[in-house]
């Protein structure tokens, strides 16, 4: 007997049931939307839907197709995410700071470092969603990257020991081109996705040049990688990103001080783009956007995060790894 659907059964799992598939076909009728709009998201649990619609979609609503599909019994919960593997002990008496950390991503990522026996600096601007985060060994910090005063209080928070740097906070832009691109997403942008990671990194570098080792992921973007998957400010200041990374691995790796990067492609972090985006950029990028490969799960970068942060990546410095289901092939 095939197992019951469930809010952790992939989207294309629903679609190809021969009751879930009509199911959520109509949901989406409701709203105006075809099936073709949850291609990208093929591979992801249905339950994400509700993060990813930002409020669109609430959990009742996935509940209730739940129950349609199931006679109106709910399945026992299946695990989220099986293909998450922690390596214990992996981050063992190691300190590493996470930007970020309250979602997407950084939360992702801190979770992770935190069951494998690290001690997170969890940073982020947003102090409420850091409240939410209650584990041993974790310092929550909210603070803004890009604000000099509350890089030395990250740093003093970590103390005298800090073996890894995830600098993983950033924000997108409009999809402006240059000639619609205002001074204000310029700067908003570059000011997070450059400076920031420009200041907390140089105040890291001290404490693991004093020690002769220490290990810094910077995430870059497919948007660093190519020219058509954002607008110039966010595709500017993530191509910086990966100049700052390599140059970075340059100057220190004889210290034994190793710096990467990873280049996520689409990930379901419900990050949205900013009202009023541009149409003529949209209207560029749009018909390349639609053959991006199926997101990943924010666990998904994790993985390739924490595997350049720990002693697995030893013998990688300088690199750029695109993490994003094979787009950067196309």
């Amino acid at each position: 007997m095939a197992n019951p659907l469930t809010a952790a059964s992939t989207v294309g799992d629903w679609l190809d049931h021969p009751e879930g598939g009509p199911a959520l076909r109509e949901l989406l009728a409701q709203g105006g939307f075809d099936e073709s709009v949850l291609a990208p998201v093929r591979q992801l649990p249905l339950q994400q839907m509700v993060a990813l619609s930002q409020g669109r979609i609430p959990q009742s609503v996935v509940d209730g197709l739940v129950l349609r599909v199931n006679g109106g019994v709910m399945p026992a919960a299946e695990a989220e995410n099986p293909t998450e593997r922690i390596v214990a002990g992996r981050f063992d008496g190691q300190t590493v700071i996470v930007t970020g950390a309250a979602s997407g991503i950084g939360r992702a990522t801190a979770s992770r470092i935190l069951r494998e026996g690290g001690r997170v600096i969890a940073v982020d601007i947003s102090g409420d969603r850091l409240k939410e985060l209650d584990a041993d060994n974790l310092v929550a910090v909210a603070a803004d990257i890009t604000d000099p005063e509350d890089v030395a209080r990250i740093v003093a928070a970590a103390g005298d020991r800090i073996d890894g740097l995830a600098n993983i906070a950033g924000v997108v832009d409009d999809f402006s081109p240059v000639h619609e691109t205002s001074d204000a997403i310029w700067e908003k942008v570059f000011a997070v996705n450059v400076d920031g990671v420009f200041r907390l990194t140089r105040a890291v570098v001290p404490a693991m040049l004093a020690v002769g080792r220490g290990a810094i992921v910077n995430v870059a973007s497919e948007a660093a990688l190519r020219g058509n998957a954002a607008g110039v400010a966010y595709t500017a200041s993530k191509h910086a990103v990966l100049g700052i990374t390599k140059n970075t691995a340059f100057m220190y790796g004889p210290h034994g001080i190793r710096t990467n990067a990873v280049a996520p492609g689409g990930v379901a972090t419900g990050m949205a783009q900013p009202p009023n985006s541009s149409e003529f950029g949209q209207g560029r990028t749009g018909p390349f956007m639609r053959l991006i490969p199926p997101v990943a799960l924010p666990e998904h970068l994790a993985a390739s995060i924490t595997f350049l942060l720990s002693d697995d990546g030893v013998n990688l410095n300088g690199v750029i790894l695109p993490s994003d289901g094979g787009w950067s092939v196309q």
